[in-house]
Parts: C-alpha cells; structure tokens; sequence
C-alpha cells in the first residue's frame, strides 16, 4: 500500500498533564515517521473549520471551546496505513470503552478529556493538514530505518 500522512493532534488535555511525549513515542514505535510537528495555540476560526461538520449539533461550542483552551501538540505523521494505524492505536473515542493499551484507555477516563485526534479518512487527513500546517512546515525526507519497517 502506498504511504499515507495524517494529522494528529495531542490535545490541551493531554498537554497540560505532560503527556504529550509519550503519546508521540507510541506512533512513533509503531513506525510512523513524523513529517511535520509544533505546539501551538489553536485559533478559534480554525477549531471552527476543524469541526465544522459538527456545527449545530449541542455539544459543536464544547469542541471548540476546549480545543482552544490551552496549547495543542499538532503533527503530521507518514507511513503505510498511517490513518488507521494511528485510529487503532487511541483507541475508541470513549475512554472507557477503549481497549487496554491504547491511548485512550491509558490515559483517560471521559469521552470529553479524550487526550487525541487523528483524522478519519484520506480526504480529512488533507483537508485537516491544510488547516494545522503550510506546505513549508511539512518535510520529505528519509528514515534509515525504514527499511526494517517496510516491505
């Protein structure tokens, strides 16, 4: 399969209780490449577009409101099935109902504080990195090590 990227997000939740470094050390054992990797705050109009497809729905300004709270590890991580690799590895979005050893189910406890995103599909993947990175910020390059990785 070829390589797909993904975004992935490290919520303020997350940060705030310092685990935002071994969350990222979790896909990155997986053998995920980072491409494209910063703290920031993120803007109220880009949580807006980021959840855009929950607006109207009641807990739509939840979303925003918390994303926007505090600081917020984005990255963009490369691989072959990077998008369901990194699904699989948060675990269900409810902490409680996620499998032992996920992230998810580590680390959390309530499907509000659920520490992580990581786009769904393809098409969020590019529409959600366009949102959080400029082309500039995302680098090619190559990982020795891939080849113990990859087939």
């Amino acid at each position: 399969m070829e390589r797909e990227r993904t975004l992935f997000l490290v919520k303020p939740d997350a940060v705030q209780r310092g685990l935002a470094g071994e969350i990222i050390k979790r896909l990155e054992n997986r053998g995920l490449k980072i491409v494209g990797l910063k703290l920031m705050q993120v803007p109220k109009a880009t949580a807006e577009k980021h959840y855009g497809e929950h607006k109207g729905k009641p807990f739509y300004n939840g979303l925003v409101e918390f994303i926007t709270s505090a600081p917020v590890v984005a990255a963009v991580f490369e691989g072959t099935n990077a998008i369901e690799i990194v699904r699989a590895t948060n675990g269900l979005t409810n902490p409680a109902a996620a499998a032992p050893g996920t992230i998810r189910a580590d680390f959390g406890t309530e499907m509000g504080r659920n520490l992580v995103h990581a786009s769904d599909s393809a098409k969020s993947a590019a529409r959600e990195i366009k949102l959080f990175f400029k082309a500039a910020e995302l680098v090619e390059w190559t990982r020795d090590s891939d080849k113990w990785i990859y087939e």
